[in-house]
């Protein structure tokens, strides 16, 4: 009776509030998972989505920017090489040349030498000394080139006269007055030489 109707109102009441419950947390559910990406994570908004394209573009200006520096500093220490090697050849250069005078002195000076003199021991020392400068010239790949019989090349002679009527080629070299020296693959000094003319 009584007890009976007021046992069934409790079990009513407790099945609608579990009702409710279930309902209300379905609909929570729902609102949440369509926050969701594909991936479980929260859908970023606009403002972060902004922020992390910024952040991209400046990291790749900075390490555009990084490897410009990286390249600019590669090509400087490469000139200042390239300098110093120059000044050094060319210091070396100069210090040839100057070799080089010392020995058109010993030739002229040996080519004049009487024949009764030849086997003097100061001769001979004379001549030692500019055994000994033509092989420093030739362990720095420096050595003279033949001039005569060749035709005339500004790049490698200088004249200094023409010849008419020598039955020879004109431009062609007909006397070396001093040699020209190459040093590896180009002229170190030019010869002075006579030229046939036309």
């Amino acid at each position: 009776s009584f007890r009976r109707w007021a046992s069934s109102l409790r079990q009513a009441k407790s099945a609608l509030s579990m009702e409710v419950e279930m309902t209300t947390r379905s609909e929570h559910m729902e609102k949440y998972e369509g926050s969701l990406t594909p991936y479980g994570a929260p859908e970023a908004g606009g403002d972060l989505s902004v922020a992390l394209a910024a952040a991209t573009l400046e990291r790749d200006e900075q390490r555009a920017a990084h490897q410009r520096t990286a390249a600019d500093f590669m090509n400087f220490r490469r000139r200042v090489a390239e300098e110093r090697e120059r000044e050094a050849g060319l210091a070396a250069e100069g210090l040839l040349l100057k070799v080089i005078g010392v020995v058109d002195d010993l030739d002229r000076a040996t080519a004049a030498l009487p024949e009764n003199l030849a086997k003097e021991a100061w001769v001979e020392g004379v001549t030692a000394i500019q055994r000994k400068m033509l092989a420093l010239l030739e362990s720095e790949e420096a050595r003279p080139f033949e001039s005569v019989g060749q035709r005339f090349d500004p790049r490698e002679h200088e004249a200094i006269a023409q010849v008419p009527d020598s039955g020879k080629p004109p431009g062609q070299v007909l006397q070396e007055h001093r040699r020209g020296w190459r040093i590896r693959d180009r002229v170190l000094r030019p010869a002075v030489v006579s030229v046939a003319a036309d």
